[in-house]
């Protein structure tokens, strides 16, 4: 899945599109130390969330120039000032962050964030941003809030975050999935009414 990911460690399944989706949800593993550590943390990083958000998509652009496909408004600004200074990549920043923000303020409450996580899944497929791209933001994320933190970014708080982005990206997975097949249902059941058309 690239170096990036090896190095912080990531163990990421080959294809993020082969998932038994009869299977349950997985469940967020983070004990309430943890927890605590994402809400910690998370005070100190929203003070900045629109710089972090910038961070995160240009870095995500450098590091995966093929991510920019998903992007319309983004796919043809090539160089990274302009990206820096683009309203509509802050403003998507912004989003992505305000996402975060919502999970960690519901990080003990696992069935609403889990709801948020397969409705943000779900949304994903209506705009064509397949799940190969979430664990991306995830690493990228890390990336550009770990020197802000300087002395407070401890190998716990980076675990906490992987466990929480990881948790994350797999319902989404599962909600874009669901929404995929709900699609391809309703698509077949017209297809097979407008074939029975003929035999009428």
């Amino acid at each position: 899945m690239g170096c990036i990911l090896s190095s912080l460690g990531w163990q990421w399944r080959d294809s993020l599109n082969q998932i038994d989706t009869s299977s349950s949800l997985p469940t967020l593993n983070l004990s309430p130390p943890q927890q605590q550590l994402l809400v910690e943390s998370w005070r100190l990083i929203q003070h900045d969330i629109a710089k972090v958000g910038v961070i995160i998509f240009v870095r995500l652009f450098e590091t995966h120039p093929e991510c920019k496909d998903v992007f319309f408004l983004f796919r043809d600004v090539d160089d990274l000032q302009g990206l820096r200074d683009n309203k509509d990549l802050r403003a998507h920043g912004l989003r992505v962050l305000s996402f975060v923000e919502k999970s960690v303020a519901r990080i003990a409450d696992s069935a609403r964030l889990e709801e948020l996580a397969m409705d943000l899944g779900r949304s994903h497929y209506r705009y064509n941003a397949p799940p190969r791209y979430y664990q991306y933001v995830g690493t990228e994320f890390i990336s550009a809030v770990r020197p802000m933190l300087q002395d407070k970014w401890t190998l716990e708080v980076e675990e906490a975050w992987k466990g929480l982005f990881t948790y994350i990206c797999t319902v989404m997975e599962r909600g874009y999935q669901e929404e995929e097949k709900r699609h391809n249902d309703g698509r077949s059941l017209i297809d097979g009414l407008q074939g029975s058309k003929g035999l009428i």
